[in-house]
């Protein structure tokens, strides 16, 4: 693998920087603190082609590898997790996943506006009673005369309340993951509800929602796919890269932060930064986001090549997610008290940093996955 960014990728990380900078960085914190990010963001972000990465141009997207990809979530990250969480989901498991899937009617009549950020979309996969057991969930699509009609609820679902389009998975035959089908369900339909969860501990900008399936009926072409477990297990791999990028961004703000305060911050009559044990908390805060930045471009690397990439999907999140955590909590340790309140930047980090050691796997279940490839022994079940 050849570290060295080519022209094209450097251009598109300093647009990502200056996007960043301009547009998230000045209302991270107020978007914080009010729980609800501007929604004026969402069509810039498709204006800029975030939203479109990865996205043939016939569709409305604006193309580029997996390594793109990761250069501008991390970026974003590093301003707001929120902000990278709305392109994770939107265009990494949904407009990614009608890329891939979906039949040519199906690509004409969404990906265009998901490109563009005129619409968004979310992800329904997990349910009150499963999380990492998806297979299991109980969420119903029955055949009708003129399509399929679903009940059933989701929750923790990023983009939930704002949505235009659902990718639910739903139960269309037996037990287990054979039996799960995946449709596309505009959000306008009748009997679909969707409530925002408010309180959350970070990514609290981000529109996260329970959504109720009650009698929603859709025709026949919203199936997308009949081996839906399938599709969100593949989404779930790219999306795990996606959630490792930004937690390298995440991490990376939060170091940046710490080393501009150290460098700034007097006691005893000289900068912190001149301490033996700050320059260690420094050291171990680079060496982890570098280390994780690795982890990650190698999962970008292994998907451009189309080469096999799901166990090093999960090393990259397992890790990632799990530095951004120790790197924000050394982060606050630099700032002292002053990391403790939300004037500065470093709680947030950390905050945010931490569900991503929740969503799209948790760092037990990404261990597990690991281990069965390294055993060749399941120990699920």
């Amino acid at each position: 693998m050849d570290l060295t960014l080519s022209d094209e990728h450097r251009q598109l990380r300093e647009l990502a920087r200056r996007f960043t900078d301009e547009r998230i960085v000045p209302n991270a914190t107020r978007w914080d603190r009010e729980e609800a990010i501007d929604r004026e963001l969402v069509p810039a972000l498709g204006e800029v082609g975030f939203l479109g990465l990865g996205i043939d141009e016939r569709y409305g997207g604006s193309g580029g590898d997996n390594l793109a990809y990761c250069l501008v979530l991390e970026e974003v990250a590093r301003g707001d997790s929120a902000v990278r969480g709305i392109i994770s989901v939107s265009l990494g498991l949904v407009a990614k996943s009608i890329a891939k899937h979906g039949t040519e009617e199906q690509k004409q009549r969404w990906l265009p506006d998901l490109t563009a950020g005129t619409k968004l979309g979310c992800f329904a996969l997990t349910e009150p009673g499963t999380g990492s057991d998806a297979g299991s969930l109980t969420t119903k699509a029955t055949r009708s005369d003129t399509g399929w009609v679903l009940n059933g609820r989701k929750v923790f679902i990023t983009n939930g309340t704002w949505a235009d389009v659902a990718l639910v998975f739903a139960r269309t035959g037996g037990p287990g993951p054979k039996g799960i089908s995946a449709f596309l369900v505009p959000t306008d339909t009748n009997g679909f509800t969707a409530t925002e969860i408010k309180g959350k501990l970070g990514m609290r900008g981000q529109a996260t929602a329970e959504i109720t399936l009650d009698d929603v009926e859709v025709p026949h072409d919203a199936l997308l796919s009949e081996e839906g477990f399938k599709l969100a297990m593949g989404a779930l791999d790219k999306g795990r890269m996606s959630v490792a990028a930004g937690c390298v961004g995440a991490a990376r703000g939060a170091f940046e932060a710490a080393l501009k305060y150290a460098g700034e911050r007097e006691q005893f009559g000289k900068p912190i930064a001149g301490f033996q044990l700050v320059q260690e908390l420094l050291a171990d805060m680079a060496v982890e986001t570098d280390a994780a930045r690795l982890l990650t471009w190698r999962v970008a690397d292994l998907a451009d090549r189309d080469q096999p990439f799901r166990t090093e999907a999960s090393m990259a999140k397992l890790y990632a997610s799990e530095a951004a955590v120790r790197v924000a909590n050394n982060a606050i340790q630099v700032f002292g008290g002053y990391g403790y309140i939300d004037e500065y930047p470093v709680g947030k980090y950390l905050r945010d940093a931490r569900v991503t050691t929740l969503y799209e796997g948790t760092s037990q279940i990404q261990k597990l996955l690991i281990g069965r490839e390294l055993t060749g022994i399941s120990a699920f079940f």
